[in-house]
């Protein structure tokens, strides 16, 4: 239920700050604010936006009085922009509250009693994202804005040009030379209203991948243009297949294994996060007979696992991830095209389980397949606290957790990645 605010305007004190990354305060009323953009300490005068019967969601109009935790975000764009929600933090802070997002997920939806998860810096807190994915939208008069979606108006994009902080320097370049030479209403890209478009930094250079718009496409038109953009596939949006349309797969390298990326393949945004993640996980997995690679995308884990002796199954949905191979191949490891849900019983019980679920965690029927056949130890890969949280919950009966770590993927937002060490009762 929706009630009107009192008042459009209420002077509140930050006290503590959400998971979300906004800050957290109480209106006149008694009820909790939300407010992004805002640290704890915070004096700021909020306008409510909207009103229900416990809690209210509001934006900064004016910092009264700032905090000590306060610093200038560096980006000119932060104040509108939507993609960011931590700049306006120190670095050390939002490693501390991140710390804090899991810990209060553990204890208050997982009911399990942890006092601190230690956090792992990324190697670089800016300039760190090797993917980057801007929102195109064709406007009316030939206008065309490409950007991330607005803070508090998320119909519409913040144009952006070479402001953004958090790509890597050749996704930077790349970008700024797409938008200066994709034409008159981008006319060099797809026909359609909206289009999403990715660019990826590989080992081979730079790729662009397009959704939407119809086929069939000419990209060299454009990419004649764009000389640092060497790859590109297409999404159509009447059509079901990924395209390749210009030049040919890139090769990457992670984990020291070279692997062909194939569309859209999932890697981490964060190579130097990822490669400390990947390590502490090679460590923690020790030398199993037997493993399954759940929700295993290309396989960085599995086949891992795999070229020391362990017998993998790999597990995905993604067509385009499991045709991403390795270019050298393991006899070790197997892989299976389908959801985790459908398949994951037909191995079980192994020695380890590995699980790095997307942001909705694990679907409803896989704890209890797992309990019904429980794998020796499970590491758990999580980029959601909360359904990370729920997940150990319902893992609970069977297993103990015994060791946790964060890791900084996301500097400047909000988001964390987590691994959880579970070890089955009895063991």
């Amino acid at each position: 239920m929706v009630v009107k605010p009192v008042s459009e305007l209420a002077e509140v004190t930050i006290r503590s700050m959400a998971s979300n990354g906004s800050g957290v305060g109480k209106l006149p009323d008694g009820r909790v604010v939300f407010v992004p953009r805002t640290a704890p300490g915070d004096l700021v005068r909020v306008r409510v936006s909207a009103v229900k019967r416990r809690w209210a969601n509001g934006h900064v109009d004016e910092v009264l009085r700032p905090s000590e935790e306060r610093t200038d975000p560096p980006c000119p764009l932060y104040e509108r922009c939507g993609g960011c929600s931590l700049q306006h933090l120190p670095y050390t802070e939002q490693l501390k509250w991140k710390g804090r997002f899991v810990v209060d997920a553990l204890s208050r939806i997982g009911r399990l009693e942890v006092d601190e998860v230690a956090v792992t810096a990324s190697p670089k807190p800016l300039r760190y994202r090797n993917k980057i994915t801007f929102t195109l939208k064709r406007l009316s008069g030939g206008r065309v804005v490409a950007g991330f979606h607005h803070l508090r108006r998320s119909n519409y994009v913040v144009d952006i040009k070479d402001e953004c902080i958090l790509p890597e320097p050749e996704l930077s370049s790349a970008w700024t030379s797409l938008r200066e030479n994709w034409g008159a209403n981008a006319a060099r890209l797809p026909a359609g209203g909206r289009l999403r478009l990715t660019l990826r930094n590989s080992k081979s250079g730079v790729y662009l991948f397009v959704q939407g718009g119809r086929s069939p496409w000419n990209a060299e038109n454009l990419v004649n243009r764009v000389p640092s953009v060497s790859t590109v596939w297409h999404h159509p949006s009447d059509s079901e297949e990924i395209e390749l349309v210009h030049g040919r797969p890139h090769e990457d390298v992670w984990g020291g294994n070279r692997v062909m990326l194939i569309g859209d393949a999932f890697l981490q945004v964060n190579r130097g996060a990822a490669q400390l993640l990947e390590e502490y996980v090679k460590v923690r997995a020790g030398f199993p007979d037997t493993a399954i690679d759940a929700y295993c995308g290309i396989g960085q884990y599995g086949r891992t696992l795999a070229n020391l002796g362990t017998r993998v199954v790999g597990i995905d949905v993604s067509a385009a991830a499991l045709a991403s191979p390795f270019v050298r191949d393991d006899e070790n490891y197997q892989t299976v095209q389908g959801t985790v849900e459908e398949h994951i019983s037909d191995y079980l019980p192994t020695d380890l389980l590995v699980l790095n679920p997307p942001r909705s965690g694990l679907e409803h029927s896989v704890p209890v397949q797992i309990l019904a056949a429980p794998p020796k130890r499970v590491i758990y890969i999580s980029c959601d606290a909360a359904t990370l949280a729920r997940d150990l919950y319902r893992l609970a009966p069977v297993y103990s957790l015994v060791e946790h770590r964060a890791f900084d993927f996301f500097p400047q937002t909000a988001h964390i990645e987590t691994v959880m060490i579970l070890k089955r009762s009895g063991n």
